[in-house]
Formats: C-alpha cells, structure tokens, sequence
C-alpha cells in the first residue's frame, strides 16, 4: 500500500524521518513514452467518449464506462481539485449491491501492475469518509481506508492472470457507500517479482533524491509510484551521467541516478520497518549502481545484514553506472512483523555503503480459486445476449467467493480445482430470443430452469451432448416451438433426461412409436444375421494376423517399436493410440472411479481391454493446457523405459484432452511415506529399491533419450509405484528437449514445484539437467527422513537446511525417519544423504550428473544388503560440506 498521505509511512518506517508528501507533486516531464498496453479509467468520466492527457504525466485517461455496468457517478468538491490530477475529480460510487466489479478482457499468466486510487472529496456532501473492501478476482485485495477528505490513497498490486478475463471489485462491509477515482494497469515483465505463490501488495517503493519528489510515468515507464525517503541519518548523492538500467526491473533513471550513503562515512546504513503483522510474507527488492568515479585506490564494498547480523548478501560492489538488483527468491516473515537491513563496509573497503532504491511487497495469498474459465465466459455472454446487466448479483466472478454467488446459481466447490456450475435458474427473466447456445459451455450443469419466460425458436438439439444435465424446464414459453429433437427423444426414452414442457414431463406416444410386429421381426433377424456374419469375419481375421506374424517379434504402431519391459500391461501398452471422448467415457464408466487430482486435472480409474488404466483429464481451469499436453503425448510416445510410467494412448478430441497410462496400482511415493496406502511403513529396502529406480528414469531421460529431456518437475508425487512396488516417474507435461549441440542449458520461463526447485534456474531461467539433480536430491532427503519440504514450524523451514542444521549435531539418527523404529544401515544413510546434500548444492556446477547418482545409490543399497545378510561392510565417511546448507531461505539473488 502507498499512500500520498505520510502519516503511515511513519508508522511503518521507525529509521526514517520522512518528508511530507500531502498531494501530487507537480514537475515537468518529457515527451509522453509509448503507452501500449496501459489501461487508464478516469471513474465517472463523462461523456463516454471523452478522453485527456494528464499534464503532468502525459498519461491519457479514457471513462471506465466499458468496463462496469453499475454504479453512479459523482464530483468531488471543487474546492479541492487545484490540489490533485485531473482523474481524481471525478468518481463513480456503488450505493446498491454489495460487490460492484470491473471487467477486462486481457491474456493470462500475463503481470500487471494494477492501481487504484480514491478521493473522497466530499462528493456527497455528507462529510463521512466511507470504509470498504477491494478485491482482485475471488479474493480480498486490501480494506480500503482513507486519511481524509482531500488526501489521496493509492493501493498497487502486483497479480498474474489466472485467466484471460480480470475482475476489480469493490465490496461494500457497512453502512458506507464504495467509491473509486480511477483504476489503471499495467503490464509487466513476466520475469520480474516472481513469487513462489500469491500476488505482492505495494507496501513501500522508495528512493533517495536530493528534492523530494513523487516518481512516476513516464520517467518510469512502467508507470511504479516512486516516493522520496529523507532521513537526517543520510545524505543523497547524485550523478549527471546516464545509467545503465537495462535489467528486466527497468530501474528509472531519477532513480538510478541518485543513491543514499550514511551522513557519517564511517557508520552503517540503516533500513528498518514494520508489516504491522506478525504472519505477513514479504519480498524485497534492492537496486544498487556506483554513480561515483573512483580512484585507483577507493574501493565499495560492503555485507548486506538482517535482523541482528544474520547475512543477506555478503561483500556486495555496485557495479559502475550499472544498475544490479538483489532480491529474495522465497518470502521471508519475522516473529514480531518488524525487519532492519544493516549496509556495513568491509575491511577492504574506503567508501561507506550506499543504494540507489528499495521496494518492499506483502503477500497476498490467493486462496479462492476463479470459476473456470469457459463457464465465466458463457455466464457473460449469456447474462449479454440475454440483457440482464440490471441482476445486482450478476458481478464478478460467477461462483466465487460462496457468498457472493450469482442470484440462480448453484456451483460445486473443491479445494484443489475451480468452481462449477451445476445449476442455473433464469426463470421470469423476461428472456426473449432463441436458446443461445452458450448454455452447452456448462458442461457441468444438472438442472436448467427457463420456465416462464418469452423464448422462442426450436429446443436445441445441444442439450443432449450435456451429459450430466438430469432436468429442463422449459413450460411458459408459450412462443417456444416445442418439437423435441430425436437425439434428445432418445434421452427421454432411457430416463436419463427430464424435460417440462407446459409443466409436464412429456413421453414418446405410444401412437408415435407403434410399428408392426412383422417389422419388428424382420428388422430383429437382419440385425442378428449381420452381427453373426461380422463375428465370423474378425475370428478368421485375428486367426490369419497369428498366423503371419513372426514369433516373438515387436509390435510397431505409429513407428515405434514396443519393448515387452515397457510395462507391467504390455498387452495394452501394445496399442498406443488415439481414443475418443466416447471411448474415454466407456472405459471410465463415466468417470465413476476418481484416482487422485493435481494440477493437470482429474485422474479416473479405467479398463481397456481387460487391463485396467489411469485416466487422466485436463482441467479447464488447469494452469497447465495444451501446449503441456502435447508435449507430454509427444515425449511418451518416443520415450520407453521399464521406470518411466508407459503411454497406452490419448484423447484429443475437441475440448476433452485425456493421457491415458498404464495403471500404478500402489499410487504415488508421497502417499506412501505418509502412510496412506493401507499405513504400511515402507522399509529401508523398499525405499532404497524406489531411489534407485526413480533415479533410473531419470538417468534415462538425460542421457538415454535423443535429444536429452529435462523433467522439471522431479517430486515425491511424480514417482509411482505398480502392484510390485516398482517405481516409475511420471507426469511429463513440463519437460524440455534438451540442446546436445555443445550447451550446457537453455533459457525458458520458471516452472517446477516450490520446495523442489532449482534455486539456480529460478534465478537465472537457464534450465540444465542439473535442474533435475536438484529436484532429486530433495526427493532423497524426503525419503530418508519423511519430513515436509517445506514447513515452517520447524527452526529451519527447508528441509535442505533442516537436514544440515541437524547433521551438525554429528548424528544421523536425528534425520532418520523414526517409523523405521531403527532398522536400516547406518552406512548407508549417511551415503545417501551426503549425495542429497551434493545434489541440492546451491551451484549447479558443484551436483554430480544422474549418472553418478544411480552409482552412489547402487551402492547404498549394496550396503543395506550387505547389513541383512549379515556382513557389516563399514563405510568410511568423509566431511559433509554444509556451507551450502547454511544459506538462509532468504538469500537473495541478484540481476
């Protein structure tokens, strides 16, 4: 949160002696910068067609009437204007509904900066500052509270789309009205401020100039708002040269040019403040450049400390007029909510520290997921076609949250995959036209009420590919042509349908369906004489295929030869294919038998050929869509290993993507360490056995395939077990082709598991299968021990730093996992954990390759082995580098 108002900002920050900032500042700017991408709604401006250039940023703002079909619009008091920009004089205010929402249709997993502001201004005269809640999507954004009447307040989040469509919200939470000046985005670049989960929320974006002034666009041409930070314990240093900003934090120059440095050369510099919550997250960006010549013989360096000397970023030089900016890649917390960040020289230092400018973000956790995306579509095309812009309800987010669902809805919740809507009651809508078609889109929906409206047209024939719709109700539709189409007849015959009509449910006449029994007869024979004569020719048929085919030989579908070590089925893995929606529907019964669910989607439990299988569909609200899946259709079906699970076939068909597998029967390793599969303890043996072959699978698609493949996404959920306990890794849908032309890595965008991922990679986005390694050596520490990844109630959250904090205490007994009650080799748990603690080394170049992992963990299985047969072979153990283990979860990195 910034606000023009300071007083805040005082409380927040205790170090800093802060200029008063109680409006705009006004300066010059240079000519306007390209604009593209920004969107800039003065709320209330009127008429619709209007537009303006503000003067003092040259940022053109247009009305927000496109984007709201609600609310009123006001002015604030004239008296107030000559104070502030031109887009706070007008506002629109929300006096009827309790959630009034923006729309924008944008592009998802795209960033944006999104900003609102809110001038009270008196604009209705009862001299009462309203309180109110603002939301992004589903989900409480911040309370808004204003600290006056002509004071300005700004609320800026950082959010990634998790659809192409945005909603802003304002809610209303008592008696007062919600208002809003103006609301603006801005795209960012979608490798900068990267969380591990959640969106930032603006809490501070300073810099150090020598007069204070507000930054904005388009000296930023990302349009941040930059404030000015005075503190009588530094001083503003300044350069007239241009610096080199050209990281993907774009750094404005005003910004780059200045820094702060300690009024007394020979002290620290200081930076302290307060979340004002002990349970906030937050995330810190610092930008560092020298903009000063140095002599042969002046030297900057200095250690970047938190909280009582613990280190941040050691023996730090700003590079020469080039900006570098250091930052957590994990969010960090504090038990009290407060932080202090300490700039001190080293000793080989002769100039005091210094920083150019700092940002400082609070997590907000997403945890209401949007309805998906398809059905939010439809709901505003429907609510569109239909002109129900006056249903008060009819805002936001259809299904999300509960409380604010749309009047006639009823939607299915889950934890882990979007809302549904299973409902929709639009009865006495004063609906005209046809059945739009948009209805067929909630291909969930159960129960469809459009009585007692004026539609017209035909019933649609789409109702009957909604196979889970049970009941319509079309009576009072007296224009409505009531001739029920035949694939929906048949529907109504078998009962799985009821459709009213005039307030009757009705049936096939029996005048309508008479047909001699001679017919009938004649029809019956010719039908059974037919089936009788396909049946002999597929009996002669499959005989004369056994009878050509050479004994033993592969089968070749699509020209890949089959391995009959391929699978545990191979009589399915045989006849990888293309199978229809239909097809899918048959072997899952209706997908009756639910497996699991993830980020892919929902996996159902199947048989094909009297070999059971693993269904897995894709969600429509998946992060994860086509591009995934085709990548991991194309990856299996090229890729055979006895420990990597088998492909048995696909479904493309439309909108319906499925990857159908081979069945692991014993599910995935994570469910078994925990005991949830039957609370069967996996033995030492047994989970020696499972890393190894994990490790396998791994080592084949490193070096085994052609090109190489990246897994990206190596965790204890991907590694399943079949009816023997084999293990097998699966779930390729982020895997990369890996260059085998000389590189050592490619640039892609970050993608894994938080906890499991490469540190490295998501600093720098260079993938490599070091990447891999990494992902594996967590999954090693997981067995050995059995704790979380992640878990912050313990004293070290990470479990690579958990394991190397307890091993200082010199015994492995204190990692082990105890519901082995002892039984395991001592030996061979140190070996293991040594090579995790190899694999999860902070620099990729220091892991060793899956090849040398698959050796190393041969070789603590022979030593378990060794120990049950009765031979101890003692293995000597060297020295466990735990530097790298001693790195805090908030070490930052640097661009």
């Amino acid at each position: 949160m910034l606000k023009l108002c300071i007083k805040n900002l005082m409380k927040s920050v205790n170090a800093f002696l802060l200029f008063s900032i109680i409006t705009f500042a006004i300066f010059q700017l240079v000519q306007a910068q390209d604009q593209s991408g920004f969107v800039s709604l003065d709320c209330g401006l009127v008429p619709k067609n209007t537009s303006y250039t503000e003067k003092t940023t040259n940022i053109t703002y247009i009305p927000d009437t496109d984007y709201i079909d609600s609310g009123l619009i006001g002015k604030i008091n004239d008296s107030y204007k000559t104070q502030l920009q031109q887009q706070t004089w007008t506002l629109r205010s929300f006096p009827e509904s309790q959630r009034n929402c923006y729309n924008f249709n944008l592009k998802s997993n795209s960033k944006y900066l999104i900003r609102g502001t809110f001038v009270y201004g008196n604009y209705d005269g009862l001299n009462k500052i309203p309180k109110f809640d603002l939301h992004v999507g589903p989900n409480k954004w911040t309370s808004v509270k204003l600290e006056g009447v002509a004071n300005a307040t700004i609320y800026e989040i950082i959010h990634v789309l998790t659809q192409d469509r945005l909603q802003v919200c304002l809610v209303k939470t008592g008696k007062t009205t919600p208002f809003i000046s103006s609301l603006e985005l801005r795209p960012l670049n979608n490798n900068t401020y990267v969380t591990q989960s959640g969106s930032l929320k603006s809490f501070a974006r300073v810099y150090f100039p020598h007069t204070p002034s507000f930054l904005r666009y388009d000296k930023d041409i990302h349009d941040r708002s930059w404030f000015p930070y005075v503190d009588n314990q530094t001083k503003s240093i300044s350069t007239d040269l241009s610096v080199n900003t050209s990281n993907t934090y774009d750094v404005p120059q005003p910004v780059a040019m200045t820094a702060s440095v300690p009024a007394n050369a020979s002290q620290p510099l200081t930076l302290n403040w307060s979340l004002g919550d002990i349970t906030a997250e937050a995330y810190i960006y610092m930008h560092f450049a020298e903009i000063q010549e140095l002599k042969d013989d002046e030297i900057r360096e200095f250690n970047i400390t938190y909280n009582d000397g613990k280190i941040w970023y050691p023996y730090f030089r700003p590079k020469k007029l080039r900006i570098t900016t250091v930052y957590n890649p994990r969010a960090i917390s504090s038990p009290d909510g407060n932080f202090n960040f300490t700039f001190v020289m080293t000793g080989n230092s002769t100039l005091p520290p210094l920083i150019n400018g700092f940002e400082l973000y609070k997590v907000l956790n997403i945890r209401q997921l949007d309805t998906d995306q398809n059905e939010v579509s439809a709901m505003f095309n429907i609510k569109t076609i239909y002109e129900l812009k006056k249903k008060l309800s009819w805002q936001g987010d259809p299904c999300a949250p509960q409380v604010y669902r749309w009047e006639g809805l009823n939607c299915s919740y889950s934890d882990s995959e979007a809302p549904r809507i299973i409902s929709l009651n639009l009865t006495e809508n004063k609906l005209t036209g046809t059945i739009t078609p948009e209805i067929s889109k909630l291909t969930q929906l159960t129960k469809l009420d459009l009585s007692k409206n004026d539609l017209s047209g035909e019933i649609p024939s789409f109702f009957a590919d909604m196979k889970l719709l049970k009941l319509i109700n079309l009576s009072g539709n007296p224009n409505l042509n009531s001739a029920i189409p035949d694939s929906l007849q048949q529907r109504l015959k078998n009962k799985s349908l009821t459709l009213i009509l005039d307030g009757q449910n009705p049936t096939l006449e029996k005048e309508k369906t008479k047909v001699p029994m001679v017919a009938i007869g004649a029809s019956v024979a010719g039908v059974f004489a037919l089936l009788v004569i396909l049946a002999i020719f597929l009996v002669l048929r499959k005989k004369k295929q056994k009878s050509s085919a050479a004994p033993g030989a592969p089968s070749v579908t699509h020209g890949i030869v089959k391995s009959e070590n391929r699978s545990s089925n191979p009589s399915i893995i045989s006849k990888d294919r293309r199978i229809t929606y239909p097809e899918v529907l048959k072997m899952t019964n209706n997908f009756e038998r639910v497996l699991g669910k993830g980020g892919f989607g929902t996996v159902y439990h199947g048989n094909l050929d009297d070999a059971q299988v693993a269904v897995k569909m894709l969600s429509h609200s998946s992060a994860q869509g086509y591009k995934e899946f085709k990548a991991e259709v194309e990856l299996l079906l090229r890729v055979h290993h006895r420990h990597l699970v088998g492909l048995v076939g696909y479904c493309d068909d439309g909108d319906n993507l499925a990857l159908i597998y081979e069945y692991m029967a014993n599910g995935d390793l994570k469910e078994n360490m925990s005991g949830k599969r039957g609370g069967n303890v996996l033995t030492w043996e047994n989970r020696m056995q499972i890393a190894v072959e994990a490790a396998q699978g791994l080592e084949y698609l490193h070096n085994g395939c052609r090109p190489p493949m990246v897994h990206r996404d190596v965790k204890t959920t991907n590694i399943l077990l079949n009816e023997r306990s084999q293990a097998k890794l699966a779930d390729f849908g982020l895997s990369r082709s890996f260059p085998i032309d000389g590189e050592c890595h490619v640039s892609t965008v970050v993608a894994g598991t938080p906890g499991y991922l490469d540190p490295e990679y998501y600093r720098t986005n260079w993938l490599s299968e070091k990447s891999d390694v990494y992902s594996f050596g967590v999954v090693l520490l997981e067995i050995v021990t059995n704790q979380p990844v992640i878990d912050k109630t313990r004293e070290r959250t990470h479990i690579n730093e958990w394991v190397g904090f307890m091993l200082t205490k010199g015994d492995i007994k204190n990692i082990v996992d105890p519901k082995l009650m002892g039984d395991y080799d001592t030996n061979s748990a140190w070996k293991i954990v040594e090579l995790a603690l190899a694999c999860v080394n902070p620099s990729s170049n220091r892991r060793p390759t899956m090849a040398h992992v698959v050796i190393d963990l041969n070789e603590c299985a022979a030593l378990d082995n060794a120990r049950r047969q009765g031979s101890e072979e003692m293995y000597s153990r060297g020295s466990i580098d735990l530097s790298h283990n001693s790195a805090s979860e908030f070490a930052p990195g640097a661009r």
